[in-house]
């Protein structure tokens, strides 16, 4: 069975993409449970996966700095 996040419409690119056609962006996808992370340049690269806690609270972090 695969996983919700291996299937290609669940990705999306990050709103900060970069300039022109955003090839200077990440992607994201998301599951009830986990959030992953990978480069959009190079997805067949892999994936970083998170809890979706851990991830939220290191997005909270980035903020503020």
């Amino acid at each position: 069975m695969r996983h919700p996040m291996d299937t290609p419409d669940n990705w999306r690119k990050s709103s900060h993409s970069g300039p022109d056609d955003g090839n200077e962006c990440v992607e994201i996808a998301n599951s009830p449970t986990h959030i992953s992370v990978r480069d959009s340049k190079a997805p067949v690269y892999g994936t970083l996966t998170f809890p979706t806690l851990t991830f939220t609270t290191f997005i909270n972090a980035l903020k503020e700095q």
